[in-house]
């Protein structure tokens, strides 16, 4: 990974300073064509990098606010493993109130997206009860009990509409302001059933209990999953109930 292709946004292009960006992906603040931006240069392939900057154009232009591909001098939207996207400001949810305005921006983003191709290379939670790998996940490193568990919260979800799900919106991917909601950081994005991204603080998406169990079960089983085998995938491994 190279930050040299940079300069594929104009000769005045510079990188800022780095930016809390998981371990996937080096992400630093950037200026291009005189505006501060996002830069984040990782290994995703052009397919992967393609399929998600079609969804941030397509989302923006209907009215979500989300970091926008910034192209290259010559039109591309990104260059050697670089994606270049808006800055996008704002603050974490805090209260109940700020909770329940993100389950209504992750529902709009769930109906924008009905119908979707899944991300290149990707597994929906479906596709899991049957395949054994997908991108992050391989659940032949997982313990078979603990795969078995998995697969049995999953199954509680089959048939359930897809659309594209964020795949982690925690605080530190969400930006509000007072008039709007803003999601951030796309690198979990894939199409899968939506529950998956409405086990909100407060329960801001108003599942009742029955509801609220089946999605709770099959998130953390998705988490250790794609987690595998880290302290915290242990952790949410230890949540899903023994079959």
């Amino acid at each position: 990974m190279r930050w040299e292709a940079l300069e594929q946004w104009g000769g005045d292009a510079a990188r800022i300073e780095p930016l809390a960006g998981g371990v996937a992906n080096d992400v630093w603040s950037v200026r291009v064509y005189g505006h501060l931006a996002v830069g984040r240069l990782g290994a995703r392939s052009d397919a992967d990098l393609a399929w998600e900057t079609q969804l941030l154009q397509h989302l923006a232009h209907e009215g979500l606010t989300v970091p926008v591909p910034i192209p290259t001098t010559d039109g591309r939207l990104f260059a050697d493993g670089l994606v270049v996207m808006t800055w996008v400001e704002g603050g974490p949810p805090e209260t109940e109130a700020d909770w329940r305005r993100v389950a209504d921006t992750l529902r709009q983003l769930h109906r924008l997206t009905q119908g979707w191709p899944q991300r290149p290379g990707w597994r929906s939670s479906a596709d899991l009860l049957h395949a054994e790998t997908g991108t992050k996940i391989d659940l032949g490193a997982m313990p078979p009990e603990g795969v078995a568990r998995c697969r049995a919260a999953w199954a509680r979800l089959a048939g359930r509409r897809t659309c594209v799900v964020h795949g982690d919106p925690n605080p530190r991917n969400i930006r509000m302001t007072a008039g709007r909601v803003a999601l951030i950081d796309w690198d979990e994005a894939h199409v899968d059933v939506p529950d998956l991204d409405l086990v909100l603080p407060h329960n801001a998406a108003g599942f009742d209990d029955e509801a609220h169990d089946i999605a709770a079960q099959a998130s953390a089983a998705w988490e250790a999953a794609v987690c595998w085998d880290d302290e915290y995938a242990v952790k949410r491994l230890a949540e899903v109930r023994a079959v």
